[in-house]
């Protein structure tokens, strides 16, 4: 409930405390005093469009604080904790307003949204007046007031949670159809390139040691042929070593006949018959070790080929050639086994839309029988509230083509205000006054159920006369029992039977300036103030005593 209400500078009144107490509250005064001010100050609080010229005159900020006592589990704590602020003791909005237009928003004391405070805001508090139509026009939330009213909540939230899985399985069946529809469309081109892929297998890193051996085996025939040439010199018929060997052992049989001559060319020649014979023995080791296989070659030449005009063909490198053929197997197998699990799918969606289907049915029916419940307990308010020859009900529109998470059912509220009259919409059908009634009857059948927890009545028995505004009163006094009731009021029939009465009147403020007071009364000033509500400008002795028999009959 709304437990406290502050307001700082905001158009007539500078500075305002309230404190709220359970039941039925009214405010009074007389017209002009600033009874609108007020709920406009707390639709600010609640998240309501505002500019600076809501600013007292003079001022360069107002300011508006709500505080809300709500239980620990009440939908508007996890709202604000799924923004990611604190919930802790009472809900307090609070909101300043600049006079240039800028506004700042608070929830628990933590920098907030407007959008997060009006949600927040319907939460908490339902303001309701002869041109209010809100929940009177939205189809939408005639449905949720009739689940509420018929207690169908859980059947609700079931058949939305059948219809999402519904979905889900008619989702997924249709992208694994378009996936197997795709794969079978390929399936040729997709069996051709697993088996080339399959005959190619290609491994991993296979590129890489392909090159380097074709590099190495080229580099060594274009050496081996100068390998080969010096070889020949050396061995061929062009040899110096069989010249310089015949030399040698001509040079050593004369060195006996002249000692000491020779001696250095024969050891000369000898070493240059030794370093011939070491180059030799390189050439043969070069020889050796740059033989290789021709077939060799052209082996590694043509399986690197292979691999690179797959390459090409199937637009990817050759390093991720093995990963391809892995995913053609897997389509293949996917494909495959397409059919078999199409049909599975199938199944899983039949199955879900029967259940949806089956509960939407049986909710459809208790939502049949809830509206006529709902229309009969608002019948039975009418004739009080002067609307006898109107007629309330509840329209339940059901089709399966329009299936949704909601179910089949379409909910309106219909209203005929007079016999042969054509029932329409009742925001459509209804006149101001008449609307407020009409809604008052239907708050009275729903008590606390689908409501907020505190209800604000702007002037809802305008225009009315004693007994219809004591009608007015007691149900507004019944309503309270299960929801906190605010009312502003002209009718003392109303006024007579609240738990709270605070007077709204215009004060000097000093100078030439005025501003709002609100004052919490007392049983006499109570009695006065309805004297006056009874009497107008002048109170009598009479009007006083009928007073007294109002709050007398009230209590």
């Amino acid at each position: 409930m709304l437990s406290q209400l502050s307001i700082r500078d905001i158009v007539l009144i500078d500075r305002l405390d309230l404190g709220f107490e359970r039941g039925l509250s009214v405010l009074t005064g007389e017209t002009g005093a600033g009874k609108s001010i007020l709920l406009d100050s707390l639709s600010l609080a609640l998240g309501a469009r505002g500019d600076g010229s809501l600013v007292r005159h003079g001022e360069e900020r107002g300011q508006i604080t709500a505080v809300f006592d709500v239980p620990a589990n009440h939908p508007a704590r996890l709202l604000i904790r799924e923004n990611g602020l604190d919930d802790d003791g009472d809900i307090i909005l609070r909101r300043a307003q600049t006079a240039d237009g800028r506004a700042k928003v608070f929830i628990n004391d933590q920098p907030a949204s407007v959008g997060l405070m009006r949600d927040v805001g319907r939460m908490l508090v339902e303001i309701h007046g002869q041109h209010d139509d809100r929940a009177l026009v939205d189809p939408n939330a005639h449905r949720r007031l009739l689940d509420a009213f018929g207690g169908l909540q859980e059947k609700a939230s079931a058949v939305t949670a059948l219809h999402q899985a519904w979905r889900k399985a008619e989702k997924t069946l249709i992208e694994h159809r378009e996936k197997v529809e795709s794969a079978a469309r390929e399936a040729d081109y997709l069996r051709s390139s697993v088996d080339e892929l399959e005959q190619l297998a290609p491994v991993d890193g296979e590129e890489d040691d392909l090159a380097e051996r074709r590099a190495r085996m080229m580099k060594a025939e274009k050496i081996a042929a100068d390998i080969n040439e010096a070889n020949e010199i050396m061995t061929g018929h062009g040899s110096p070593v069989p010249v310089l060997s015949s030399l040698v052992r001509r040079l050593e049989r004369k060195s006996s006949e002249v000692p000491g001559l020779l001696d250095d060319i024969v050891g000369a020649l000898d070493g240059a018959l030794n370093s011939l014979g070491d180059a030799q023995t390189a050439i043969d080791r070069a020889m050796r070790d740059a033989e290789f296989d021709p077939h060799e070659l052209e082996a590694c030449e043509e399986r690197l080929f292979a691999l690179r005009a797959a390459s090409r063909k199937y637009s990817v490198p050759v390093s991720e050639l093995p990963a391809l053929a892995e995913r053609m197997v897997s389509d293949l197998a996917e494909l495959d086994a397409g059919e078999e699990m199409l049909a599975k799918l199938s199944v899983q969606v039949s199955e879900t839309r029967k259940d949806y289907e089956a509960a939407a049915g049986s909710l459809s029916e208790k939502r049949h029988s809830a509206a006529i419940a709902l229309s009969e307990a608002v019948m039975a308010e009418l004739p009080a509230l002067k609307l006898e020859r109107a007629r309330f009900f509840v329209d339940v529109d059901s089709d399966v083509a329009r299936a949704g998470p909601d179910g089949i059912d379409q909910v309106s509220f219909q209203v005929q205000t007079n016999p042969g009259a054509r029932p329409g919409p009742i925001l459509k059908v209804a006149s101001g006054g008449e609307l407020s009634r009409f809604l008052l009857a239907l708050k009275v059948a729903l008590a606390d159920k689908g409501s907020a927890p505190t209800l604000i009545f702007d002037e809802i028995d305008t225009g009315v006369g004693g007994a219809v505004a004591d009608a007015i009163g007691k149900r507004l006094k019944r309503l309270s029992k299960t929801v906190q009731v605010l009312s502003v009021t002209h009718a003392p029939q109303v006024a007579a039977r609240a738990n709270s009465h605070f007077l709204i009147a215009k004060g000097d403020a000093g100078g030439a300036s005025v501003t709002t007071r609100v004052r919490v009364m007392d049983e006499d000033a109570r009695r006065e103030e309805i004297a006056r509500m009874l009497a107008g400008a002048t109170i009598t002795e009479e009007a006083r005593a009928a007073a007294g028999r109002l709050l007398a009959e009230s209590a």
